[in-house]
């Protein structure tokens, strides 16, 4: 893809077998220079050690997402080490048992779960955004990429927090683009279906997966290489004009 060359991108949430990490390879493939963050820093160690392995350049931090100061301190390491911050992929998520197995529905959800998912998903994102948006306006461009879910068109019966904070998500993507769009910075979010990352493997039964296959107009379902593309896409040059909205990456399960 043309222009990401040389572009200094951080990756909050990559760790090996999801989304973050898949995106982060794909960039440094695209030859970009990635900042690798997860609040697992072994993990996301592991990601910068293979892309270094590649020949590829990448570095690796802890990020709490829920903590504003650590997130601010991502973004300032990024550019005193690089000197500017071109794309911030938001897409860190808790899915653990012991967040998505209570996040029930709106009568029952235990306060702690809807707190933490919101704190999570939604806040933490906008702790990207608050310290990112400001030094791309500055240098006259850039790309943010939030990571929505295909859950907020399809009206669950359970996971309310998760789906709530998801959709939270398209007024804060709308809201940044609004505000970066005249200064070339360009926000959007990507809407992942049933993506078979190494969690999702671990958690689901072939004979699950197969029913889900059965509702996608795909002959197969998504895995994290797919959504990686996508990002790459939107950082890139070839996305220039794409601003202010949400790309759906199911194989075609919805059509929102």
């Amino acid at each position: 893809m043309r222009g990401l060359k040389n572009k200094i991108a951080i990756i909050a949430g990559a760790a090996p077998g999801n989304i973050g990490g898949a995106t982060a390879v794909r960039l440094a493939q695209e030859g970009a220079t990635v900042v690798v963050a997860d609040l697992n820093e072994s993990a996301a160690r592991l990601i910068a050690d293979e892309i270094r392995a590649g020949g590829w350049k990448a570095t690796s931090r802890r990020l709490d997402i829920t903590d504003e100061t650590s997130y601010k301190d991502l973004v300032d390491f990024t550019v005193n080490e690089h000197g500017r911050l071109d794309g911030l992929f938001n897409v860190a998520a808790d899915l653990s048992q012991n967040t998505v197995g209570r996040d029930s529905d709106v009568m029952t959800v235990p306060i702690d779960v809807w707190r933490h998912t919101i704190d999570v998903t939604l806040t933490g994102y906008m702790h990207g955004v608050r310290h990112a948006l400001p030094i791309m306006i500055k240098q006259g461009g850039g790309a943010i990429v939030n990571t929505m879910s295909t859950a907020v068109w399809m009206g669950e019966a359970r996971r309310v927090a998760y789906q709530s904070a998801k959709a939270a998500l398209y007024g804060l993507t709308r809201h940044t683009a609004t505000l970066g769009g005249k200064h070339g910075v360009r926000c959007n979010s990507v809407a992942p279906g049933v993506i078979l990352t190494r969690a999702a493997l671990e958690a689901t039964t072939q004979e699950y997966r197969t029913e889900i296959l059965a509702s996608v107009r795909s002959p197969r379902l998504g895995v994290p290489e797919d959504l990686a593309a996508m990002v790459a896409f939107l950082f890139s040059d070839d996305g220039a004009y794409v601003n202010g909205q949400t790309i759906v990456v199911d194989g075609g399960a919805n059509f929102t």
